[in-house]
């Protein structure tokens, strides 16, 4: 008797891979430019949050997996049984999964080439640093979809390049180019060129995976806060994280290492 053939496995649509300290999240639908569908919805908070709680990890690098983009945004061909107004408020607040990004207090980066748009450009908005390839290609059309973004573009957006650029941008829904993007401040960092981005992008997260782990993470958590503070808060806030690093392990095995004349080993604590 025959045996029965392996059942098929089918590739998720967020994989991961491990580089050292650094954790490549790569979205995976390659014959629908990486769209975000329900699996992705699902699968990166989770993903997020794995990384988290990995201590072996101390940056999370977010990429377009496929050779054609990084994200065209939401599946508009995904089939969703008729809603109403309420239902749909009541699901995307139940279920917000861009926020999965704003509960890492690892360093998150995203690596962006051919499209980014809507959804896809909510993500990248998301993460903490954004280097793009010279072919990148941003845009939230969804206006004239009759919508706006729905994953944080109005919120974002504007914090990272002002209100007059932003609403620009919301309202006409044009397509710019990395160097514009670059130039306005939506993307920090050019690659040069496409086939080099992601090892650009690696050895970026790499360098700050070599730094100690709880200062790059209260660092980040003082930047993202100072958008929402006063200044006299922000800097309270800025002072009470310097004296708690003040007092780590980290804090004295870099002035050691400064002594010594050789590279600190962190160990996060």
């Amino acid at each position: 008797m025959l045996n029965p053939a392996p059942a098929t496995i089918e590739p998720r649509a967020v994989e991961t891979e491990f580089h050292g300290e650094v954790a490549l999240v790569a979205l995976n639908r390659p014959d629908q430019l990486n769209a975000i569908n329900e699996e992705i919805r699902l699968l990166l908070p989770q993903v997020l949050e794995e990384l988290e709680h990995d201590d072996a990890v101390r940056v999370i690098l977010l990429h377009g997996g496929t050779a054609r983009g990084f994200c065209a945004g939401a599946d508009i061909k995904e089939i969703r049984a008729a809603e109403t107004a309420l239902q749909v408020r009541e699901r995307n607040m139940r279920r917000a999964w861009i926020d999965g990004f704003d509960r890492v207090t690892k360093p998150v980066i995203a690596a962006v080439h051919g499209h980014c748009l809507g959804g896809g450009m909510e993500m990248a908005l998301a993460c903490d640093i954004r280097i793009a390839s010279p072919d990148a290609v941003f845009a939230l059309p969804e206006t004239g979809l009759g919508l706006i973004p729905g994953a944080g573009g109005t919120q974002r957006l504007h914090r990272l390049v002002g209100q007059g650029r932003a609403l620009d941008l919301l309202l006409t829904g044009d397509r710019i180019d990395a160097a514009e993007a670059h130039r306005i401040g939506l993307v920090t960092r050019l690659a040069a060129d496409r086939q080099s981005l992601l090892d650009e992008a690696l050895a970026l997260a790499q360098r700050i995976a070599g730094r100690a782990p709880l200062a790059t993470a209260y660092v980040k958590e003082a930047a993202r806060a100072a958008g929402d503070l006063t200044l006299a808060a922000g800097q309270a806030l800025e002072r009470n994280l310097f004296a708690l690093l003040s007092t780590t392990a980290d804090k004295a095995e870099a002035a050691r290492a400064f002594k010594e004349k050789r590279k600190p080993v962190f160990g996060g604590k």
